[in-house]
């Protein structure tokens, strides 16, 4: 049975009324992924409501949503290569590699030029070995890492390969550097920004982060919460 696929512009017109759907979904900054989930729940009365792959809190863009019997081909979605678009700041480090964790090191004057940076960025493209953050959903042991975290805990954990299709620098204004990234499923966008800086000897951080895209889908045509609440409205009204 074919799932309808929420967007912009659905691709039923009735798909409100079948038994699970899919949603493309535009997350805004500062929510995490349950509350995501949540608010669907909410507006749809649907208590099966699951998503694709998290998405960090400060992080904004692109999340596939399944409500219903959508949410048994979310497992198809996790699969997908993802596209972001990353602000990498430098000078600065912190525990959990991006701008909203403890500060861990500062270092004020350095200098990088666009060319040793586009230079560095080759060397973290292709197949790439990466540990993953200790402020992360990633389980050890049965454990999410990031509840070992704020328990001021290290845990002991495994590199993983991940692959970088492409790290293609849009702009260098020191100390900021935005970054076009295209990665494999599972890939840590923190944890390139993290290695970069420790590459050239500066310390650094992912100050913002929008993903853009999931495998062909788009957040162009992903829908705000506020958005697909009106539609829904709309289409059971």
């Amino acid at each position: 049975m074919k799932i309808p696929l929420v967007t912009k512009r659905p691709e039923a017109e009735t798909w409100a009324q079948a038994s699970g759907f899919l949603i493309l979904i535009d997350k805004q900054a500062d929510w995490t992924s349950f509350d995501v989930c949540k608010k669907i729940r909410h507006i749809t009365r649907i208590k099966k409501v699951g998503h694709g792959g998290t998405l960090d809190p400060f992080a904004t863009g692109l999340m596939t949503i399944g409500v219903g019997r959508g949410t048994k081909k979310l497992h198809e979605l996790t699969a997908l290569d993802k596209r972001y678009r990353a602000v990498i700041r430098f000078g600065i480090s912190t525990d959990s590699f991006d701008i909203t964790g403890t500060v861990t090191g500062e270092m004020p004057d350095f200098h990088l030029d666009e060319s040793t940076l586009r230079r560095q960025l080759r060397r973290f493209t292709g197949d790439v070995m990466q540990l993953p953050p200790m402020f992360s959903a990633k389980k050890v042991n049965g454990q999410r890492l990031y509840k070992a975290a704020r328990k001021g805990r290290e845990v002991e954990r495994q590199p993983v390969a991940v692959h970088v299709f492409r790290a293609e620098i849009i702009q260098w204004e020191p100390p900021e550097l935005i970054v076009d990234y295209h990665v494999s499923k599972g890939t840590y966008i923190r944890a390139l920004a993290h290695d970069l800086g420790q590459s050239l000897g500066v310390p650094a951080v992912l100050k913002a982060l929008r993903r853009t895209a999931i495998g062909a889908f788009t957040v162009d045509e992903a829908l705000t919460i506020p958005e697909f609440e009106q539609m829904w409205k709309q289409a059971t009204g």
